[in-house]
């Protein structure tokens, strides 16, 4: 689904005090593991070092580096040393076609908060093998307290609506709010087959399974102590005869592939999927690429009222409701989750 654990290019060393916020997906990762995520060129005993020192710091109050993370949790980030295996500022300077890539990205932005329209393909954070990521183009906006703030998370292939912070005040309430399970997510997506009944609740614990590249979220039993609970609403939009289905999906958890490991677990795997797609889903889906979309998302401002905001269809979704005859004005009628809430 929306929040794949991001493993690619490192982020920039900062030299001065930061706060960063705690990911919704990222809810129960170890602090040590947080860290090298982001600045994969720190050692374990760097980490170790800052935080026994009290240099790290969450919510405020000393953490040890084997100390589990909640999503939302606001982190003191102390001065990060550089690199020595990069040559100094090569990696982090944007050019001035990033820069303009960056804001013809922009949906909405005010003094606290910007909406961007992610493209498929494009990861939300980095790691040792990519340096073209979003949270790299934020210094579009300027560094420091002019930097945006990434408060939660999309899969790299995964289109659609990334809300960020202006300011660490406006970060933390988003954050906070993504935390508390308050933010509407609404995905678009097209799976195999008709899902039977057409619309309902997915109420299956995941776990985690592999690393890196090859980890994947699998069903678990409830008893499974690293089971995680993950909910998703589900309903139908249209169908192609009996080959395929247009599924608006509502998670009610933050599980890392949350979406695409529900779907493909009651055997109706979003097509273009490479990870959880089965035969038959690769089969329809051709050349077709990942077919989810985080269309619409709707929570609190964090200066008062709601913010409601949609992404238009990525190419990759495009290609797919050509491919099997769907209209998009079919999704907009009306809200097929109005009255629905978690079961749980």
């Amino acid at each position: 689904m929306t929040d794949e654990p991001i493993q690619e290019a490192a982020a920039a060393p900062k030299r001065e005090v930061q706060t960063l916020y705690v990911a919704e997906a990222e809810d129960g990762i170890r602090l040590d593991r947080w860290f090298r995520r982001r600045w994969p060129h720190l050692s374990n005993i760097q980490v170790q070092k800052m935080a026994r020192s009290g240099q790290i710091r969450v919510d405020g109050a000393r953490i040890k580096p084997e100390g589990r993370l909640t999503a939302g949790a606001a982190v003191r980030v102390p001065p990060i040393p550089d690199d020595t295996s990069r040559q100094a500022g090569d990696v982090h300077t944007l050019s001035a076609q990033d820069i303009k890539f960056a804001k013809s990205l922009v949906l909405y932005e005010d003094d606290m908060v910007i909406a961007i329209n992610k493209p498929h393909g494009l990861a939300v954070q980095g790691g040792t093998k990519t340096s073209r990521h979003v949270d790299r183009l934020l210094s579009a906006w300027g560094e420091g307290m002019d930097r945006p703030r990434l408060v939660h998370r999309l899969d790299r292939d995964t289109s659609g609506v990334l809300l960020l912070g202006k300011g660490p005040e406006a970060a933390k309430r988003l954050a906070g709010a993504f935390a508390r399970r308050q933010a509407k997510k609404t995905y678009w997506a097209i799976v195999i087959g008709n899902p039977k009944p057409a619309a309902g609740q997915i109420d299956m614990p995941l776990k985690k399974t592999g690393i890196n590249d090859f980890e994947m979220m699998r069903p678990a039993d409830r008893k499974d102590p690293r089971a995680e609970p993950a909910e998703t609403a589900f309903a139908t939009i249209s169908r192609a005869a009996h080959r395929a289905s247009w599924m608006a999906l509502r998670p009610f958890t933050g599980r890392t592939h949350q979406l695409r490991a529900h779907m493909a677990g009651i055997g109706h795997p979003i097509l273009g999927d490479p990870k959880y797609g089965d035969e038959k889903s690769k089969e329809l889906s051709g050349p077709l690429k990942l077919q989810l979309h985080a269309r619409r998302i709707e929570l609190e401002h964090p200066s008062g009222g709601m913010l409601v905001v949609e992404a238009p269809l990525s190419p990759e979704m495009k290609a797919g409701f050509a491919h099997f005859g769907f209209e998009e004005a079919e999704g907009n009628e009306s809200d097929p989750f109005e009255g629905v809430r978690r079961q749980r």
